[in-house]
């Protein structure tokens, strides 16, 4: 299954630049810096490599902005590199006042491996791992930014941190199947199955997306956005198409509303781990603790013993009644045991014909016909 999988998404969904539309060389000062691109004047970025669990290395690019409150986590699109997007991280953080992260996907760029749906988890997992022990940030002070594809990993891990500030998908993807058929159910051998995360995400979602987009049809964005527990105002671009959403300037006007809403939005306060994958926060002393009684506790305990000797004989006289009972319905079983055997012994006989019957049905339950597209109502 994983390996159907994994074929789909790199047939359908990953297309690196090839070659790399940059380069990377080490700096005097020990530093990686970025080859083949232009350098913005008094844009103060930092490349790093970053290790990921799956044994990849992929390339991180920083751009950090002094007066930022805000980070942005960054998914790209799917035929893109950082060495692309450079000029607008760079704009990005200089108009919203925020630091940005970017990353290269497993495959992509400068970065090791190859494209996977897997990968790009892992790839996602390592870079906010960079942005929590490397800048020191916290969850509730990022916003992730999904980009088509990107909007796949992005979800992935927003559905895991309960103290995220804010998701942005910019023309986003219900599932990969679901952009190239209109497929009305979710197949195990789908990927990026964000139309079943995003209920999920409880922090507010800025959905974007073009309404003339021919790649991914602008109602991946709309039902996505129906879908969210805590929507946010959408944008849909009148004319824009899937690759030029950053040239019309609702877009930037757009972001920078949404940003400053949510800088004034108090952060979550759902739990106090900032790594993936940690145990919920124990419980609080009032959760395993009862408060004392009230002091008309003590007044009832200093009641004479007469009441004991009352409830004692009360329960006696309650138990006898409870055994001459159950001798009644006892009797009444017996009586019915006996016609059941009775009837038993015709039931074995039927049993094997039932059980060969339901066998031939499960038999026709699926067909692989079931998959085929056969008509644009599946």
């Amino acid at each position: 299954m994983g390996g159907v999988t994994s074929n789909m998404a790199a047939k359908f969904a990953f297309f690196p630049p090839s070659p790399p539309s940059y380069g990377l060389a080490e700096a005097a000062n020990g530093k990686v810096e970025m080859t083949g691109v232009v350098k913005r004047e008094g844009a103060d970025v930092e490349i790093t490599r970053v290790p990921t669990d799956r044994g990849t290395e992929i390339v991180a690019m920083y751009v950090k902005n002094p007066a930022a409150k805000l980070t942005v986590l960054y998914s790209h699109g799917n035929a893109a590199d950082l060495g692309q997007l450079h000029d607008l991280f760079c704009e990005l953080s200089a108009h919203l006042r925020v630091n940005l992260l970017g990353y290269d996907y497993s495959g992509y760029g400068c970065s090791s491996g190859k494209a996977s749906e897997q990968n790009t988890y892992a790839d996602i997992e390592a870079a906010y791992q960079c942005l929590v022990e490397s800048y020191r940030t916290q969850a509730e002070d990022i916003i992730l930014y999904g980009q088509s594809v990107g909007s796949g990993p992005t979800l992935e891990l927003a559905i895991r941190l309960p103290r995220l500030r804010a998701v942005i998908l910019h023309s986003p993807i219900l599932s990969g199947l679901r952009v190239m058929y209109p497929v009305k159910r979710t197949y195990w051998f789908d990927i990026y199955k964000n139309i079943d995360k995003i209920p999920l995400v409880s922090c507010p979602v800025l959905v974007i997306h073009g309404t003339a987009d021919d790649v991914v049809d602008c109602s991946h964005g709309k039902q996505l956005w129906e879908l969210c527990k805590e929507k946010y105002e959408p944008l849909w671009i009148k004319g824009g198409n899937h690759c030029n959403l950053e040239l019309y300037h609702e877009y930037i006007s757009h972001l920078k509303k949404f940003f400053l809403s949510i800088e004034k939005t108090p952060a979550a306060k759902n739990g106090s781990a900032e790594n993936l994958d940690l145990p919920d926060a124990p419980r609080t002393s009032s959760d395993c603790l009862e408060f004392p009684r009230s002091s008309t506790d003590e007044v009832d305990k200093s009641r004479p013993s007469i009441d004991h000797v009352e409830k004692s004989r009360k329960s006696r006289d309650h138990n006898e009644k409870r055994r001459r009972s159950i001798d009644k319905k006892s009797k009444a079983r017996k009586s019915i045991d006996r016609s059941d055997k009775a009837r038993n012994s015709t039931d074995q006989s039927e049993k094997p014909r039932k059980s060969i019957d339901r066998l031939m049905r499960s038999v026709n339950l699926c067909n692989i016909d079931c998959f085929k597209h056969t008509s644009s109502k599946a």
